[in-house]
């Protein structure tokens, strides 16, 4: 399978920077290269235990700057970002599903799905729904869920799986 340009670049920025976790005690996250507003961004989310510092962060920015600077494999002008991975992250890879089992997640869907109602046993249509991560596999993930013990979603009807935000 070949990879598209912005995966081949998230990959190869993933090798340069898991040495560089490795050596400090941090955790990779995610890597993603996106345009925003006309600009590129080529963007590491790092963590640690106890929580990533801006301290971590710059001294992650400068080691890897100076191996981009190096490697010089992306041809656009960029933007390079180290940013702590926030509280609603984001769940892409399997070590992030595995690591939130029991966590409360807000799902949503590319298309509106129907869901039971509940009361009044009327379906209702809902573009996204939270629920407790009970478990996942490479097609599915289960919620614990206000109307369900155990909700099964396709990950196919998925466009996102984030960390619930609690105030």
């Amino acid at each position: 399978m070949r990879l598209s340009k912005r995966e081949e670049y998230e990959a190869r920025s993933e090798e340069i920077l898991n040495p560089i976790m490795e050596e400090h005690g941090f955790e990779l996250v995610d890597v993603e290269y996106v345009k925003e507003a006309g600009t590129w961004y080529l963007r590491a989310y790092v963590d640690k235990e106890g929580g990533i510092t801006l301290d971590d962060c710059e001294l992650v920015n400068r080691t890897w700057s100076d191996i981009m600077d190096r490697e010089d494999f992306i041809p656009d002008a960029y933007v390079l970002e180290v940013s702590s991975p926030g509280l609603g992250r984001q769940l892409k890879k399997e070590k992030h599903f595995r690591r939130s089992i029991g966590e409360d997640v807000d799902v949503k869907f590319y298309q509106s799905r129907k869901i039971p109602a509940g009361k009044n046993g009327k379906d209702i249509s809902v573009k996204e729904i939270t629920g407790t991560l009970l478990d996942f596999d490479s097609d599915t993930i289960t919620l614990k869920t206000d109307f369900s013990e155990r909700y099964d979603i396709p990950r196919a009807d998925i466009s996102t799986v984030k960390l619930t935000i609690d105030f």
